[in-house]
């Protein structure tokens, strides 16, 4: 329905009575046993009547500026239900499915914008006495219809780490709009909770990492949806995601190792070396973003020229990124004999070419890495999907709302 300083559609609703009545019936006297006087008796008249037949048609009639992804809904009291058709100006019928009970009928199908409908619905008590009601209404007209992209993608297979991103290509100003319309069911339910994180990209995650073997389903549902100023969504998205085995890794600048668990075993530990002075890799828990082989690792990407004395174009056989910040952890065969010993990245996690190679043969997007005692900055939340950096209870409260 189309929101702030639009038109409401408000329900029709036509009601006719049907009234029974009972007939009367006397009793005649009768001689009392043994004699004397007779007296009558007779039946006191009684009436009763039936619930009132009532038709309500959302959108109601005349009403204008309706979001096409809302749908069309006809419900009866004191009846059922026996036609309903909603019609578009082009003389096609839009799909619907009527309740059970035959109490109510909703449209399944989404409508167009800017087109002029009607809907026609007849309904019968239980008395066999129909009625009819008809609502001619219009749609909305965008003033832009606004992209949807998410991550992950249906069919994905992702780590206990993964939060659900979406991006529109327009500034939202009804978020509360934009939740309504994105359904993330997960089997076995987990409990979870968007995150604006700016006007055009929220994320939703679950109170504490997945569970391994878990289903996700994505019904974004956007389309014909008013998101405020005018902006509709332009096209439903869907996703099936699973989440795969529990990898998780813990990186410590101290020691310069990588202790990698799965599944709650730990499974191997790893040399690495972290960032060095005036470069050390930020202290936080990060969700790996993306997987690669035979990658260019270029310093320009996050804003350091090639060409500086800091600068680097480098080619390495695995590289998996953590951050948009240029944060991976990726095959340094130029490092091994600081790996385990000393910090002399540039920010990057470092290990063997082996080791890298394994560590990305056994897990995915999605997996987690926690470094601590690097020395470095905070991880910032916002740095690619480190969205395990902020509290659940803040999370909850929904970021820039």
């Amino acid at each position: 329905m189309a929101r702030g300083g639009r038109a409401r559609a408000w329900a029709s609703v036509i009601g006719v009575a049907v009234l029974a009545v009972s007939a009367c019936t006397t009793a005649e006297s009768t001689p009392a046993v043994g004699g004397g006087d007779t007296t009558g008796a007779s039946s006191v008249s009684a009436a009763s009547e039936a619930a009132p037949l009532g038709l309500a048609l959302t959108p109601a009639d005349k009403a204008a500026e309706v979001a096409p992804g809302e749908p069309v809904v006809v419900a009866a009291t004191g009846g059922k239900l026996t036609d309903v058709k909603v019609t578009g100006q082009d003389g096609k019928v839009v799909a619907g499915a009527l309740s059970a009970d035959g109490a109510s009928w909703r449209s399944t199908e989404a409508l167009g914008y800017g087109k002029t409908y009607t809907t026609a619905a007849t309904g019968q008590d239980s008395a066999g006495k129909t009625v009819s009601s008809t609502s001619t209404f219009t749609t909305a007209k965008p003033k832009r219809q606004t992209a949807l992209s998410m991550n992950p993608l249906d069919g994905q297979k992702v780590g206990v780490g993964q939060p659900f991103a979406f991006y529109f290509d327009v500034a939202i100003a009804d978020k509360a709009a934009v939740e309504k319309a994105i359904q993330v069911t997960a089997t076995p339910a987990a409990e979870g909770a968007f995150y604006w994180f700016s006007d055009k990209e929220v994320h939703w995650r679950p109170k504490e990492y997945w569970k391994p073997g878990t289903t996700v389903v994505v019904d974004a549902a956007v389309y014909g949806k008013h998101f405020g100023n005018g902006f509709y969504g332009r096209e439903d998205r869907k996703a099936t995601v699973t989440i795969g085995d529990s990898v998780t890794a813990l990186v410590d600048g101290a020691t310069h190792q990588m202790t990698v668990t799965v599944n709650g075993t730990v499974a191997r530990t790893i040399p690495v070396s972290l960032g060095k002075k005036a470069h050390e890799t930020p202290v936080g828990t990060y969700v790996v973003m993306s997987e690669h082989t035979n990658y260019t690792m270029d310093s320009s990407t996050y804003g350091v020229p090639v060409d500086s004395a800091a600068g680097y174009r480098t080619k390495v056989a695995v590289a998996s990124r953590m951050s948009n910040s240029g944060i991976f952890y990726h095959s340094a065969p130029w490092s091994v004999k600081d790996q385990g010993a000393r910090n002399v990245s540039h920010g990057c996690i470092n290990m063997s070419t082996e080791n890298a190679t394994w560590l990305q043969s056994i897990s995915s997007k999605g997996d987690v890495i926690v470094v601590q005692n690097s020395g470095g900055p905070v991880l910032e939340p916002w740095d690619g999907l480190s969205v395990w950096q902020i509290p659940w209870e803040t999370w909850k409260a929904g970021g820039k709302r």
